[in-house]
């Protein structure tokens, strides 16, 4: 394994545990707002995709910048 692939699969590994964190976070969080159950796995499934989202727009403007 090269140490582009491993630098790449650490990136993963990283956005993907921040992403975990922020959504129990959000869950959390609606619970402690008296939300219901499922209310409350449904904002942490939001949170979790935004911050995938968000990584994976970076990533894509990162890479079109270093390319140039």
């Amino acid at each position: 394994m090269s140490d582009h692939c491993a630098v790449l699969l650490l990136a993963c590994a990283l956005v993907t545990l921040t992403g975990i964190l922020i959504a129990a976070a959000a869950g959390y969080l609606a619970r402690r707002d008296h939300a219901s159950y499922p209310a409350a796995l449904t904002r942490a499934a939001v949170a979790f995709t935004a911050t995938l989202t968000l990584a994976a727009a970076l990533v894509t403007t990162l890479t079109s910048l270093v390319r140039r």
